[in-house]
């Protein structure tokens, strides 16, 4: 029995490292794939799992059979009908979420429901607002409001140019010994960042689209890469939106960090910060202290949350 690290999972074939660097192509055999799994996917890229080789055809083929505790995932809400989630990588110590203002635009929505489901499972992010070589000085306005907005809450911004040299080195050392993922729409520039962190990885990139001002996606399949300083990173397929998945939704509001330093002044213990008297969160919210879209965020995901319970 072999041990390894899951670096590409295509639903069927999965990219195993095991403990000597070697690259084997594994697969999961029986009802493997649905005992005890909510997720569409049973196995994510950054699995830890353990597999036996055997002989098929001229080439040694792996069969996956255990999967290791996972330390963490990120998660959202599956296409598919018939299971809950989808799981899009396991075992990170940071994520990158890529923020660009029009090209293709991402949302506040977008970014508050992608810090709740890291804040639930305790994934550390980093906000990289990218393509600002490209904005105007509207733009620049409009993207130091977002900015501070997550920098008053103590999240770690970057301003980033893809083309900038010092740029590049300042995120690839933020990446040194740890295994980072790239999360973001599509055509927010994450193969393009990786590709200059990188140039020898060649990962494919794509023009944004001029129908509807999204990117393409390029990125098929979540895929793990090795480099210098002891990096791994994930580079992820574009996502659209975030559904909640798989956590507490009676704690939501601590996964808004702002509103969990606030709740103990609430009146009410269980106070969920919409309509309940002498609540602290909606106080600082009247005085400017909470920023208003984050508020509407949580709303928005407080009603949807009772919606789907």
């Amino acid at each position: 029995m072999r041990k390894g690290l899951v670096y590409k999972s295509t639903g069927i074939w999965y990219k195993v490292k095991d403990l000597n660097n070697t690259f084997f192509e594994c697969r999961i055999r029986g009802n493997f794939k649905t005992k005890n799994i909510k997720s569409t996917n049973p196995i994510a890229v950054g699995d830890k799992v353990s597999f036996n080789l055997i002989d098929e055809g001229n080439r040694k083929v792996g069969i996956i059979n255990k999967i290791f505790k996972r330390e963490n995932y990120i998660v959202r809400k599956s296409v598919k009908l018939s299971k809950e989630s989808h799981i899009i990588a396991s075992n990170i110590d940071q994520v990158f979420l890529f923020i660009t203002l029009n090209n293709p635009p991402t949302s506040y929505n977008f970014i508050d429901r992608f810090l709740v489901v890291a804040e639930a499972f305790k994934i550390k992010v980093i906000l990289v607002f990218n393509k600002i070589d490209t904005y105007s000085k509207n733009h620049l306005k409009n993207l130091d409001s977002i900015f501070k907005t997550y920098q008053a809450i103590n999240y770690d911004c970057y301003k980033i140019s893809c083309y900038s040299i010092s740029d590049v080195k300042m995120i690839k050392k933020l990446m040194k010994k740890k295994v980072n993922m790239f999360c973001g729409h599509s055509g927010v520039g994450k193969s393009t960042l990786l590709n200059s962190i990188s140039p020898k990885l060649k990962v494919k990139t794509s023009k944004i689209s001029e129908f509807n001002n999204s990117g393409k996606h390029t990125t098929t399949f979540a895929e793990m890469f090795d480099i210098k300083n002891k990096i791994r990173v994930i580079d992820t397929p574009g996502i659209k939106g975030f559904g909640l998945v798989d956590f507490d939704d009676d704690k939501l509001s601590n996964y808004f960090v702002e509103f969990s330093r606030l709740k103990e002044f609430c009146k009410f213990k269980d106070c969920n910060h919409i309509n309940e008297p002498n609540c602290m969160v909606k106080k600082k919210l009247n005085q400017k202290v909470i920023s208003a879209s984050r508020y509407k965020s949580y709303v928005d995901l407080h009603f949807e949350s009772k919606k789907y319970r």
